[in-house]
Protein backbone atom coordinates (compact mmCIF):
# COMPACT_ATOMS: atom_id res chain seq x y z
CA UNK A 1 0.00 0.00 0.00
CA UNK A 2 1.06 3.59 -0.59
CA UNK A 3 1.56 6.05 2.29
CA UNK A 4 -1.83 7.67 1.55
CA UNK A 5 -3.58 4.30 1.61
CA UNK A 6 -1.86 3.46 4.89
CA UNK A 7 -2.97 6.76 6.40
CA UNK A 8 -6.52 6.16 5.19
CA UNK A 9 -6.41 2.75 6.86
CA UNK A 10 -5.13 4.38 10.06
CA UNK A 11 -7.91 6.98 9.99
CA UNK A 12 -10.49 4.21 9.67
CA UNK A 13 -9.10 2.78 12.94
CA UNK A 14 -9.12 6.17 14.69
CA UNK A 15 -12.66 7.13 13.67
CA UNK A 16 -14.14 4.18 15.47
CA UNK A 17 -16.24 5.88 18.21
CA UNK A 18 -14.31 4.33 21.10
CA UNK A 19 -10.90 5.27 19.70
CA UNK A 20 -12.01 8.80 18.85
CA UNK A 21 -13.10 9.27 22.46
CA UNK A 22 -9.73 7.98 23.65
CA UNK A 23 -7.96 10.53 21.43
CA UNK A 24 -10.00 13.32 23.02
CA UNK A 25 -9.45 12.07 26.57
CA UNK A 26 -5.73 11.50 25.99
CA UNK A 27 -4.90 14.92 24.58
CA UNK A 28 -7.11 16.69 27.15
CA UNK A 29 -5.45 14.87 30.06
CA UNK A 30 -2.02 15.45 28.54
CA UNK A 31 -2.64 19.18 28.10
CA UNK A 32 -3.66 19.60 31.73
CA UNK A 33 -0.72 17.50 32.94
CA UNK A 34 1.71 19.49 30.78
CA UNK A 35 0.54 22.75 32.36
CA UNK A 36 1.37 21.56 35.89
CA UNK A 37 5.09 21.68 36.80
CA UNK A 38 6.27 18.28 37.98
CA UNK A 39 3.54 16.07 36.51
CA UNK A 40 5.26 15.14 33.27
CA UNK A 41 4.05 12.69 30.64
CA UNK A 42 6.23 9.87 32.03
CA UNK A 43 4.39 9.90 35.36
CA UNK A 44 1.00 10.22 33.67
CA UNK A 45 1.61 7.34 31.24
CA UNK A 46 2.98 5.10 34.00
CA UNK A 47 -0.16 5.73 36.06
CA UNK A 48 -2.45 5.07 33.08
CA UNK A 49 -0.88 1.78 32.01
CA UNK A 50 -3.10 -0.28 34.38
CA UNK A 51 -6.20 1.26 32.76
CA UNK A 52 -5.18 -0.23 29.40
CA UNK A 53 -5.52 -3.82 30.61
CA UNK A 54 -8.18 -5.53 28.50
CA UNK A 55 -8.08 -2.83 25.78
CA UNK A 56 -7.27 -3.52 22.17
CA UNK A 57 -3.56 -2.77 21.60
CA UNK A 58 -4.34 0.01 19.08
CA UNK A 59 -6.77 1.68 21.50
CA UNK A 60 -4.31 1.46 24.40
CA UNK A 61 -1.47 3.08 22.45
CA UNK A 62 -3.79 5.75 21.01
CA UNK A 63 -4.71 6.81 24.56
CA UNK A 64 -1.14 6.82 25.88
CA UNK A 65 0.29 8.56 22.81
CA UNK A 66 -2.39 11.25 23.17
CA UNK A 67 -1.26 11.91 26.74
CA UNK A 68 2.35 12.21 25.53
CA UNK A 69 2.01 14.76 22.77
CA UNK A 70 -0.82 16.53 24.61
CA UNK A 71 1.58 17.14 27.51
CA UNK A 72 4.24 18.50 25.14
CA UNK A 73 1.59 20.77 23.59
CA UNK A 74 0.27 21.97 26.96
CA UNK A 75 3.63 22.40 28.68
CA UNK A 76 4.16 25.71 26.91
CA UNK A 77 1.36 27.40 28.89
CA UNK A 78 3.13 27.49 32.26
CA UNK A 79 6.43 28.32 30.52
CA UNK A 80 4.90 31.38 28.86
CA UNK A 81 2.68 32.65 31.66
CA UNK A 82 4.71 31.80 34.78
CA UNK A 83 8.25 31.04 33.54
CA UNK A 84 7.75 27.61 35.15
CA UNK A 85 8.22 24.98 32.41
CA UNK A 86 5.64 22.24 32.78
CA UNK A 87 7.96 19.68 31.14
CA UNK A 88 11.62 19.73 30.15
CA UNK A 89 10.76 20.02 26.45
CA UNK A 90 9.27 23.49 26.95
CA UNK A 91 12.23 25.10 28.74
CA UNK A 92 13.34 26.86 25.54
CA UNK A 93 9.77 28.12 25.06
CA UNK A 94 10.13 30.30 28.15
CA UNK A 95 13.16 32.19 26.76
CA UNK A 96 11.00 34.43 24.56
CA UNK A 97 7.50 33.34 25.57
CA UNK A 98 7.70 34.70 29.10
CA UNK A 99 9.15 38.10 28.05
CA UNK A 100 6.26 38.40 25.56
CA UNK A 101 3.78 37.74 28.37
CA UNK A 102 5.45 40.33 30.60
CA UNK A 103 5.24 42.82 27.75
CA UNK A 104 1.45 42.43 27.56
CA UNK A 105 1.44 39.95 24.65
CA UNK A 106 0.42 36.79 26.47
CA UNK A 107 -2.46 36.18 24.06
CA UNK A 108 -0.20 36.38 21.02
CA UNK A 109 2.46 34.23 22.70
CA UNK A 110 -0.02 31.44 23.45
CA UNK A 111 -1.49 31.69 19.94
CA UNK A 112 1.98 31.45 18.36
CA UNK A 113 2.78 28.46 20.56
CA UNK A 114 -0.46 26.70 19.57
CA UNK A 115 0.03 27.30 15.84
CA UNK A 116 3.73 26.38 15.83
CA UNK A 117 3.00 23.22 17.83
CA UNK A 118 0.32 22.20 15.36
CA UNK A 119 2.54 22.83 12.34
CA UNK A 120 5.51 21.01 13.89
CA UNK A 121 3.41 18.02 14.86
CA UNK A 122 1.69 17.85 11.46
CA UNK A 123 4.98 18.07 9.53
CA UNK A 124 6.50 15.33 11.67
CA UNK A 125 3.48 13.09 11.19
CA UNK A 126 3.68 13.39 7.41
CA UNK A 127 7.40 12.56 7.56
CA UNK A 128 6.69 9.67 9.90
CA UNK A 129 4.11 8.24 7.51
CA UNK A 130 6.29 8.67 4.42
CA UNK A 131 9.81 7.73 5.49
CA UNK A 132 9.59 5.95 8.85
CA UNK A 133 11.27 2.70 7.69
CA UNK A 134 14.15 4.57 6.04
CA UNK A 135 14.69 6.79 9.11
CA UNK A 136 14.70 3.72 11.31
CA UNK A 137 17.69 2.44 9.36
CA UNK A 138 19.46 5.82 9.68
CA UNK A 139 18.90 5.86 13.43
CA UNK A 140 20.64 2.47 13.73
CA UNK A 141 23.78 3.91 12.10
CA UNK A 142 24.28 6.27 15.07
CA UNK A 143 26.69 4.68 17.52
CA UNK A 144 28.29 6.11 20.68
CA UNK A 145 30.84 8.19 18.73
CA UNK A 146 28.09 9.78 16.62
CA UNK A 147 25.99 10.51 19.71
CA UNK A 148 28.93 12.15 21.44
CA UNK A 149 29.53 14.36 18.40
CA UNK A 150 25.82 15.22 18.23
CA UNK A 151 25.81 16.28 21.89
CA UNK A 152 28.95 18.40 21.33
CA UNK A 153 27.14 20.05 18.42
CA UNK A 154 24.17 20.67 20.71
CA UNK A 155 26.43 22.28 23.32
CA UNK A 156 27.67 24.77 20.75
CA UNK A 157 24.23 26.34 21.02
CA UNK A 158 25.74 28.00 24.09
CA UNK A 159 27.09 30.67 21.71
CA UNK A 160 23.56 31.69 20.78
CA UNK A 161 22.12 31.26 24.29
CA UNK A 162 24.76 33.44 25.96
CA UNK A 163 23.16 36.73 24.88
CA UNK A 164 26.48 38.27 23.88
CA UNK A 165 28.26 37.09 27.07
CA UNK A 166 30.08 34.04 25.76
CA UNK A 167 32.52 33.64 28.66
CA UNK A 168 29.74 33.76 31.22
CA UNK A 169 27.66 31.45 29.05
CA UNK A 170 30.48 28.88 28.91
CA UNK A 171 30.89 29.11 32.69
CA UNK A 172 27.16 28.51 33.17
CA UNK A 173 27.19 25.55 30.74
CA UNK A 174 30.21 24.05 32.55
CA UNK A 175 28.36 24.33 35.85
CA UNK A 176 25.37 22.59 34.25
CA UNK A 177 27.58 19.72 33.07
CA UNK A 178 29.02 19.42 36.60
CA UNK A 179 25.52 19.17 38.07
CA UNK A 180 24.63 16.50 35.49
CA UNK A 181 27.36 14.13 36.75
CA UNK A 182 26.42 14.34 40.43
CA UNK A 183 25.66 10.89 41.88
CA UNK A 184 26.90 7.34 41.43
CA UNK A 185 28.97 6.64 38.33
CA UNK A 186 27.04 3.81 36.66
CA UNK A 187 30.23 2.24 35.27
CA UNK A 188 32.59 2.32 38.25
CA UNK A 189 30.25 2.85 41.18
CA UNK A 190 32.25 5.92 42.24
CA UNK A 191 30.43 8.64 44.16
CA UNK A 192 30.80 12.05 42.50
CA UNK A 193 29.99 15.41 44.13
CA UNK A 194 27.61 13.80 46.66
CA UNK A 195 29.27 15.37 49.76
CA UNK A 196 28.25 12.36 51.80
CA UNK A 197 24.52 12.90 51.20
CA UNK A 198 22.64 9.70 50.25
CA UNK A 199 19.93 11.88 48.66
CA UNK A 200 22.41 12.83 45.94
CA UNK A 201 23.38 9.26 45.00
CA UNK A 202 20.83 9.26 42.17
CA UNK A 203 21.83 12.72 41.01
CA UNK A 204 20.00 16.05 40.96
CA UNK A 205 16.56 15.89 39.39
CA UNK A 206 16.18 17.99 36.25
CA UNK A 207 12.88 19.43 37.49
CA UNK A 208 14.51 20.78 40.67
CA UNK A 209 17.09 22.73 38.67
CA UNK A 210 14.67 24.07 36.06
CA UNK A 211 12.02 25.24 38.51
CA UNK A 212 14.66 26.73 40.78
CA UNK A 213 16.69 28.56 38.13
CA UNK A 214 13.66 29.84 36.20
CA UNK A 215 10.48 29.97 38.31
CA UNK A 216 11.81 30.48 41.85
CA UNK A 217 14.51 32.90 40.68
CA UNK A 218 11.81 34.94 38.92
CA UNK A 219 9.73 34.96 42.13
CA UNK A 220 12.72 36.29 44.07
CA UNK A 221 13.36 38.95 41.43
CA UNK A 222 9.76 40.14 41.41
CA UNK A 223 9.51 40.04 45.21
CA UNK A 224 12.56 42.31 45.55
CA UNK A 225 11.55 44.57 42.68
CA UNK A 226 10.50 48.03 43.73
CA UNK A 227 7.76 50.01 42.11
CA UNK A 228 4.04 49.74 41.74
CA UNK A 229 2.37 46.38 41.45
CA UNK A 230 0.87 46.65 37.99
CA UNK A 231 -1.26 43.90 36.57
CA UNK A 232 0.01 42.74 33.22
CA UNK A 233 -2.19 43.06 30.18
CA UNK A 234 -3.30 39.92 28.38
CA UNK A 235 -3.34 41.59 24.97
CA UNK A 236 -4.94 40.40 21.78
CA UNK A 237 -4.45 36.84 20.59
CA UNK A 238 -5.06 37.73 16.94
CA UNK A 239 -2.04 37.37 14.68
CA UNK A 240 -1.81 39.58 11.60
CA UNK A 241 -0.48 38.51 8.22
CA UNK A 242 2.86 40.18 8.87
CA UNK A 243 3.27 38.28 12.15
CA UNK A 244 2.36 34.98 10.50
CA UNK A 245 4.86 35.65 7.72
CA UNK A 246 7.50 36.42 10.35
CA UNK A 247 7.09 33.17 12.29
CA UNK A 248 6.49 30.90 9.27
CA UNK A 249 10.19 30.30 8.35
CA UNK A 250 11.13 29.77 12.00
CA UNK A 251 8.30 27.30 12.43
CA UNK A 252 9.40 25.39 9.32
CA UNK A 253 13.04 25.22 10.37
CA UNK A 254 12.10 24.21 13.91
CA UNK A 255 9.87 21.43 12.56
CA UNK A 256 12.68 19.97 10.44
CA UNK A 257 15.32 20.19 13.19
CA UNK A 258 12.94 18.80 15.80
CA UNK A 259 11.78 15.83 13.77
CA UNK A 260 15.22 14.61 12.75
CA UNK A 261 16.48 15.10 16.31
CA UNK A 262 13.54 13.14 17.70
CA UNK A 263 14.31 10.26 15.34
CA UNK A 264 17.63 9.67 17.14
CA UNK A 265 17.19 7.47 20.24
CA UNK A 266 18.06 9.41 23.39
CA UNK A 267 17.73 12.92 21.97
CA UNK A 268 14.02 13.68 22.39
CA UNK A 269 11.95 16.86 22.53
CA UNK A 270 14.20 18.71 24.98
CA UNK A 271 17.33 18.49 22.82
CA UNK A 272 15.24 19.20 19.70
CA UNK A 273 13.78 22.39 21.16
CA UNK A 274 17.20 23.71 22.20
CA UNK A 275 18.68 22.94 18.78
CA UNK A 276 15.72 24.62 17.07
CA UNK A 277 16.05 27.73 19.21
CA UNK A 278 19.84 27.85 18.82
CA UNK A 279 19.64 27.57 15.03
CA UNK A 280 17.03 30.31 14.78
CA UNK A 281 18.99 32.70 16.95
CA UNK A 282 22.25 31.91 15.17
CA UNK A 283 20.93 32.78 11.70
CA UNK A 284 18.87 35.81 12.82
CA UNK A 285 20.07 39.30 12.01
CA UNK A 286 18.47 40.68 15.18
CA UNK A 287 20.02 38.25 17.65
CA UNK A 288 19.89 40.72 20.53
CA UNK A 289 16.10 40.68 20.43
CA UNK A 290 16.05 36.96 21.26
CA UNK A 291 15.38 36.38 24.93
CA UNK A 292 13.43 39.64 25.05
CA UNK A 293 10.19 38.54 23.42
CA UNK A 294 11.03 37.70 19.80
CA UNK A 295 8.13 35.71 18.24
CA UNK A 296 10.57 33.63 16.16
CA UNK A 297 12.33 32.59 19.36
CA UNK A 298 9.01 31.21 20.57
CA UNK A 299 7.81 29.59 17.33
CA UNK A 300 11.04 27.66 16.60
CA UNK A 301 11.33 25.66 19.85
CA UNK A 302 7.58 25.05 20.02
CA UNK A 303 7.55 23.57 16.52
CA UNK A 304 10.73 21.63 17.29
CA UNK A 305 9.60 20.02 20.54
CA UNK A 306 6.31 18.80 19.05
CA UNK A 307 8.03 17.53 15.90
CA UNK A 308 10.62 15.76 18.06
CA UNK A 309 7.90 14.17 20.20
CA UNK A 310 6.38 12.64 17.07
CA UNK A 311 9.81 11.77 15.64
CA UNK A 312 10.66 9.78 18.77
CA UNK A 313 8.02 7.26 17.67
CA UNK A 314 10.20 6.29 14.68
CA UNK A 315 12.80 4.28 16.64
CA UNK A 316 10.07 3.04 19.00
CA UNK A 317 7.78 1.59 16.32
CA UNK A 318 10.32 0.58 13.69
CA UNK A 319 13.16 -0.72 15.87
CA UNK A 320 11.68 -1.27 19.31
CA UNK A 321 14.21 1.25 20.67
CA UNK A 322 12.81 4.06 22.86
CA UNK A 323 13.85 7.53 21.74
CA UNK A 324 13.21 9.20 25.12
CA UNK A 325 12.22 8.47 28.69
CA UNK A 326 8.55 8.76 27.80
CA UNK A 327 8.75 6.40 24.83
CA UNK A 328 10.63 3.95 27.08
CA UNK A 329 7.51 3.83 29.27
CA UNK A 330 5.40 3.50 26.10
CA UNK A 331 7.56 0.54 25.07
CA UNK A 332 6.70 -1.12 28.36
CA UNK A 333 3.01 -0.42 27.73
CA UNK A 334 3.25 -2.03 24.28
CA UNK A 335 4.81 -5.15 25.75
CA UNK A 336 2.10 -5.27 28.43
CA UNK A 337 -0.64 -5.38 25.78
CA UNK A 338 1.22 -8.03 23.79
CA UNK A 339 2.83 -5.94 21.02
CA UNK A 340 6.50 -6.34 20.11
CA UNK A 341 7.58 -3.20 18.21
CA UNK A 342 10.14 -3.64 15.46
CA UNK A 343 10.56 -4.01 11.69
CA UNK A 344 7.83 -6.68 11.52
CA UNK A 345 5.25 -4.43 13.12
CA UNK A 346 4.31 -2.95 9.72
CA UNK A 347 3.19 -6.34 8.44
CA UNK A 348 2.01 -8.05 11.61
CA UNK A 349 0.09 -5.26 13.36
CA UNK A 350 -0.64 -2.52 10.78
CA UNK A 351 -3.75 -1.37 12.68
CA UNK A 352 -1.56 -0.46 15.67
CA UNK A 353 1.20 1.25 13.67
CA UNK A 354 -0.98 3.27 11.30
CA UNK A 355 -3.75 3.76 13.86
CA UNK A 356 -1.33 5.51 16.21
CA UNK A 357 0.10 7.70 13.43
CA UNK A 358 -3.37 8.73 12.26
CA UNK A 359 -4.50 9.35 15.86
CA UNK A 360 -1.66 11.82 16.32
CA UNK A 361 -2.81 13.83 13.33
CA UNK A 362 -6.42 13.86 14.58
CA UNK A 363 -5.14 14.67 18.08
CA UNK A 364 -3.17 17.67 16.79
CA UNK A 365 -6.35 19.08 15.25
CA UNK A 366 -8.25 18.45 18.50
CA UNK A 367 -5.49 20.19 20.50
CA UNK A 368 -5.65 23.26 18.27
CA UNK A 369 -9.45 23.43 18.56
CA UNK A 370 -9.28 22.97 22.34
CA UNK A 371 -6.45 25.38 23.07
CA UNK A 372 -7.18 28.41 20.91
CA UNK A 373 -10.55 29.19 22.57
CA UNK A 374 -8.97 28.68 26.01
CA UNK A 375 -6.20 31.24 25.44
CA UNK A 376 -8.13 34.27 26.83
CA UNK A 377 -9.07 32.24 29.90
CA UNK A 378 -5.55 30.94 30.50
CA UNK A 379 -3.99 34.34 29.96
CA UNK A 380 -6.08 35.79 32.79
CA UNK A 381 -3.51 34.25 35.12
CA UNK A 382 -1.43 37.36 34.45
CA UNK A 383 -4.18 39.55 35.91
CA UNK A 384 -3.70 37.91 39.30
CA UNK A 385 -2.28 40.47 41.77
CA UNK A 386 1.39 39.92 42.51
CA UNK A 387 0.92 39.28 46.28
CA UNK A 388 -1.31 36.34 45.31
CA UNK A 389 0.49 35.18 42.14
CA UNK A 390 3.99 34.81 43.61
CA UNK A 391 2.95 32.50 46.49
CA UNK A 392 0.94 30.43 43.98
CA UNK A 393 4.02 29.95 41.79
CA UNK A 394 6.02 28.87 44.86
CA UNK A 395 3.27 26.41 45.80
CA UNK A 396 3.27 24.94 42.27
CA UNK A 397 7.05 24.55 42.40
CA UNK A 398 7.01 22.90 45.83
CA UNK A 399 4.20 20.51 44.90
CA UNK A 400 5.83 19.66 41.57
CA UNK A 401 9.20 18.84 43.14
CA UNK A 402 7.83 16.99 46.17
CA UNK A 403 5.44 14.92 44.04
CA UNK A 404 8.40 13.49 42.09
CA UNK A 405 10.59 12.30 44.98
CA UNK A 406 8.67 12.89 48.24
CA UNK A 407 11.95 14.23 49.60
CA UNK A 408 12.31 17.38 51.69
CA UNK A 409 15.98 17.45 50.65
CA UNK A 410 14.86 18.22 47.09
CA UNK A 411 12.93 21.21 48.43
CA UNK A 412 16.15 22.59 49.92
CA UNK A 413 17.84 21.97 46.57
CA UNK A 414 14.98 23.87 44.90
CA UNK A 415 15.65 26.84 47.17
CA UNK A 416 19.41 26.59 46.52
CA UNK A 417 18.98 26.63 42.75
CA UNK A 418 16.46 29.45 43.07
CA UNK A 419 19.09 31.56 44.84
CA UNK A 420 21.73 30.49 42.27
CA UNK A 421 19.39 31.51 39.44
CA UNK A 422 18.68 34.86 41.08
CA UNK A 423 22.39 35.59 41.59
CA UNK A 424 23.15 34.56 38.01
CA UNK A 425 20.62 37.06 36.67
CA UNK A 426 21.85 39.80 38.99
CA UNK A 427 25.43 39.32 37.75
CA UNK A 428 24.71 38.89 34.04
CA UNK A 429 25.07 35.09 33.76
CA UNK A 430 22.51 33.58 31.34
CA UNK A 431 20.53 30.68 32.80
CA UNK A 432 19.83 28.88 29.53
CA UNK A 433 23.40 27.49 29.03
CA UNK A 434 23.23 25.96 32.51
CA UNK A 435 20.13 23.99 31.54
CA UNK A 436 21.71 23.02 28.22
CA UNK A 437 24.78 21.65 30.00
CA UNK A 438 22.58 19.77 32.46
CA UNK A 439 20.58 18.11 29.66
CA UNK A 440 23.48 17.15 27.42
CA UNK A 441 26.24 16.52 29.94
CA UNK A 442 25.19 13.05 31.08
CA UNK A 443 24.37 11.80 27.54
CA UNK A 444 27.67 13.17 26.24
CA UNK A 445 29.73 11.51 28.98
CA UNK A 446 28.07 8.11 28.58
CA UNK A 447 28.47 8.21 24.78
CA UNK A 448 32.13 9.25 25.00
CA UNK A 449 33.01 6.45 27.42
CA UNK A 450 31.20 3.79 25.38
CA UNK A 451 32.95 4.93 22.22
CA UNK A 452 36.36 4.76 23.94
CA UNK A 453 35.59 1.31 25.33
CA UNK A 454 34.73 0.04 21.85
CA UNK A 455 37.91 1.57 20.39
CA UNK A 456 40.14 0.41 23.29
CA UNK A 457 40.84 3.98 24.32
CA UNK A 458 41.66 5.29 20.85
CA UNK A 459 40.44 8.91 20.68
CA UNK A 460 40.70 8.94 16.89
CA UNK A 461 37.42 7.01 16.79
CA UNK A 462 35.61 10.36 16.87
CA UNK A 463 37.43 11.55 13.75
CA UNK A 464 37.61 8.38 11.67
CA UNK A 465 33.85 7.87 11.46
CA UNK A 466 32.33 10.13 8.76
CA UNK A 467 29.15 11.13 10.64
CA UNK A 468 31.02 11.83 13.88
CA UNK A 469 33.77 13.80 12.13
CA UNK A 470 31.22 15.88 10.18
CA UNK A 471 29.24 16.73 13.32
CA UNK A 472 32.39 17.73 15.22
CA UNK A 473 33.47 19.91 12.29
CA UNK A 474 30.07 21.63 12.33
CA UNK A 475 30.38 22.08 16.10
CA UNK A 476 33.78 23.72 15.72
CA UNK A 477 32.54 26.08 13.01
CA UNK A 478 29.38 27.03 14.93
CA UNK A 479 31.37 27.71 18.10
CA UNK A 480 34.26 29.66 16.57
CA UNK A 481 32.73 31.58 13.65
CA UNK A 482 29.92 33.58 15.38
CA UNK A 483 32.24 35.27 17.94
CA UNK A 484 34.72 36.10 15.17
CA UNK A 485 31.99 37.65 13.03
CA UNK A 486 30.67 39.61 16.02
CA UNK A 487 34.16 40.92 16.77
CA UNK A 488 34.65 41.86 13.13
CA UNK A 489 31.32 43.71 13.09
CA UNK A 490 32.28 45.57 16.28
CA UNK A 491 35.56 46.71 14.72
CA UNK A 492 33.76 47.98 11.64
CA UNK A 493 31.27 49.85 13.80
CA UNK A 494 34.16 51.46 15.71
CA UNK A 495 35.99 52.51 12.55
CA UNK A 496 32.87 53.71 10.71
CA UNK A 497 30.38 54.99 13.26
CA UNK A 498 26.88 55.63 11.90
CA UNK A 499 26.26 59.33 11.64
CA UNK A 500 22.83 60.70 12.40
CA UNK A 501 21.42 64.19 12.38
CA UNK A 502 18.47 63.31 14.58
CA UNK A 503 18.10 65.00 17.91
CA UNK A 504 18.72 62.76 20.89
CA UNK A 505 15.68 61.58 22.76
CA UNK A 506 15.52 63.37 26.13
Amino acid sequence: MTALQNLAFGLSVVFEPGNLLLVLLGVLAGTIIGMLPGLGPITAIALLIPTTFGMEPASALILLAGVYYGAVFGGSTSSILLNAPGISGTVATSFDGYPMARAGKAGKALAIAAIASFVGGTFALLCLALIAPLLGAVAVSFGPAEYFALMVLGLTAVTSLSEGRLTKGLMAATFGVMVSIVGIDQQTGTLRYTFGRPELYEGVDFLVVVLGVFALAEVLRLALQRGENRQQSVGSLRLGRAELREIAPATGRGSVVGFFTGVLPGAGATVGSFLGYGLEKRIAKDRRSFGRGNPRGLAAPEAANNAAAVGSFVPLLTLGVPGSGTTAVLLGALLVVGIQPGPMMFAERPEVFWGVIASMYVGNIVLLILNLPLIPLLARILRTPRPLLLPLIVVFCVIGVYAVSFSTFDLWLLLLFGIIGFLMRANGFPAAPLILGLILGDIMEVSMRRALQISSGDWSVFLTKPISASLLALATVSLVVPPLLARRAARRATRHPVETDREPVP
